[in-house]
């Protein structure tokens, strides 16, 4: 399965919940779909850089690849960026590591010209309003449903980055 369509789901879970948040007025219960698109992201996020790796993995190899789907059968939200670059993609060569952090660089320059947005930012926001709901049944409070929308769609890109390095 390629790495995008782990985004369809919760691309169609944000389609279906705009159309709900749009005609809620009260802000107390609009806010609280915040979690649930937290967590669709981020679930998201995690399915696709296990795609990518183990995608890259078999690439290379069949034993490498059965070894690393081995090693990420049990992502488990360890997808923070530094745990990205620093565990995940530094597993493969400091190669891929150095690619990654200049491409991400590249790459966070253009969304804050384009759309004045860090897509790092947001990425770690979604994360932490998805770990605050899940474990500890906070809800965002310095965040709107819209702001989350947008953390998932900056979000993308990292994912984008991820892949588009992850090349032999």
């Amino acid at each position: 399965m390629s790495y995008v369509e782990r985004f369809r789901m919760a691309d169609d879970y944000i389609r279906h919940t705009n159309e709900i948040v749009g005609s809620i007025a009260d802000p107390f219960i609009k806010q609280r779909y915040i979690g649930f698109v937290a967590t669709s992201a981020v679930t998201a996020f995690e399915l696709a850089i296990k795609d990518i790796l183990l995608d890259f993995s078999y690439k290379k190899n069949k034993v490498f690849g059965a070894f690393v789907e081995d090693i990420y059968d049990n992502l488990n939200g360890r997808i923070r960026l530094g745990e990205i670059k620093d565990t995940h993609v530094r597993r493969f060569g400091n190669k891929y590591r150095k690619r990654f952090d200049k491409e991400l660089e590249k790459t966070e320059k253009e969304r804050l010209r384009s759309a004045s947005r860090s897509i790092k930012s947001s990425y770690g926001n979604i994360i932490t309003w998805r770990h605050s709901f899940v474990h500890e049944g906070i809800i965002a409070q310095n965040a709107s449903y819209e702001e989350a929308v947008r953390a998932f769609e900056d979000g993308k890109e990292i994912i984008h980055v991820l892949n588009k390095v992850m090349v032999r």
